[in-house]
């Protein structure tokens, strides 16, 4: 299904629910037998009944959204409001709700319900979820109800979610996944009989792409069977903390000379590796993962004032799970928690990418480095004494680990 009859097809929806019919997006034997629309739901008498008859999600994502009072929540596809009116009584008067929604009749729906039910803490917006009309860092959860499935784009949609989330923002959904391999026919199949018009992700590409945002801490909980591979799903996952007035992120391409400036002020104390010139970008990449790789950025001018990256111990198989990472801050810019951000933003991330060994050798002179790695749970295990030869003196290195808590070894 295309775009624009995706908008046509839940504008009809919308005015179906206005008009007092009750509305399915899939056939009515689907939708009642798997827990779609307002099934999922225990808090909705307050509710006005145009909200509830047009709820045509999967699941209750305000449920396990964690609101508090005060917060600003964002709801994609905000539909009739149903998810925006629970999220409005959940934040209260202090806290602000956003739904953005493509369809021009479900957002004069939405918006109806809302001043039935006298939300005066909710602003519904005109706009797509894959450009959310909401500026950078302007938001603390953001929730959505069945909606990502439909779009064609559901990296622009993360990507999106991400940047309108603030530092330490979560991102808690409702959507429909596919667990398991699948024919083409009977995924087909499950996808028209539920409604899913652009494909639902399996859950490992839904990872993946989670991750590629800059998100971390990510887990899905899989809950209602809709046959032949469809589930329903809670989709959750964190933007990392970061310290007042910056932002921990992907690297991109555009950073390689920030990045490289930074790796360079550190050799030049010394203390940072053997290396005492960097490489070029090119050489730089090619050395480390293409995913694990972050900065911390400061918010108002973009600059880049520290990195994390990894690289892989080794190409053999029973090492998949193990990496070496190196981490640098802007020279200055330390002491100013930057590090332990980064840090600890690469430690979840490497964690969700099944990464069970992080480790580094570090100068046992460079004891800013050592206490930073021990106090976010990394170990000494042995040091190697007189291993290399830098600028005329041959130096030890003090051998980090740290091993996972997530992959139960």
């Amino acid at each position: 299904m295309a775009y624009d009859e995706i908008i046509d097809h839940y504008s009809a929806l919308a005015r179906a629910a206005d008009a007092g019919r009750s509305v399915a997006d899939c056939g009515q034997d689907a939708f009642e037998q798997g827990g779609f629309g307002a099934a999922g739901y225990e808090e909705l008498g307050m509710l006005p009944e145009g909200a509830v008859r047009a709820s045509l999600g999967c699941g209750n994502p305000v449920a396990v959204a964690e609101l508090r009072a005060g917060q600003t929540v964002l709801d994609l596809g905000s539909g009739g409001g149903i998810d925006v009116l629970l999220s409005a009584r959940r934040v209260g008067p202090q806290g602000t709700v956003y739904g953005v929604d493509a369809s021009a009749d479900m957002l004069a729906l939405a918006r109806r319900n809302a001043e039935q039910a006298g939300a005066r803490n909710v602003e519904f917006l005109h706009g797509s979820i894959e450009h959310v009309p909401l500026p950078d860092r302007s938001v603390d959860v953001v929730i959505s109800n069945c909606v990502i499935n439909l779009s064609g784009d559901k990296a622009a949609v993360l990507a999106e979610a991400f940047r309108v989330l603030r530092p330490g923002g979560r991102f808690g959904v409702s959507d429909v996944v596919v667990d398991g391999a699948l024919d083409p026919e009977r995924r087909r199949a499950a996808e028209q009989r539920i409604g899913c018009a652009a494909g639902a992700l399996p859950v490992a590409g839904y990872r993946k792409l989670l991750a590629a945002a800059g998100f971390t801490d990510v887990r899905i909980v899989l809950t209602a069977d809709h046959g032949d591979g469809a589930r329903s799903a809670i989709v959750q996952a964190v933007k990392p903390t970061a310290g007042k007035g910056l932002e921990i992120r992907p690297m991109r391409a555009s950073d390689a000379d920030q990045v490289l400036a930074i790796y360079q002020a550190g050799l030049d104390t010394g203390q940072a590796g053997f290396e005492t010139v960097t490489p070029s970008w090119e050489g730089f990449t090619a050395a480390r993962l293409p995913h694990l790789r972050y900065v911390a950025a400061d918010t108002g001018s973009g600059q880049v004032v520290g990195w994390v990256a990894a690289s892989a111990v080794s190409s053999r198989p029973v090492y998949a799970g193990v990496v070496e990472h190196s981490i640098y801050v802007h020279p200055g810019c330390q002491a100013h928690g930057i590090g332990r951000a980064l840090l600890a933003a690469f430690i979840a991330a490497a964690g969700d990418a099944g990464v069970w060994t992080i480790q580094s050798g570090v100068f046992p002179e460079n004891a800013a480095s050592l206490a930073l790695h021990q106090a976010l749970g990394f170990r000494v295990v042995g040091t190697r004494e007189r291993i290399g030869c830098h600028r005329g003196l041959w130096r030890d290195v003090v051998m980090i680990e740290r091993r996972s808590t997530l992959t139960g070894i």
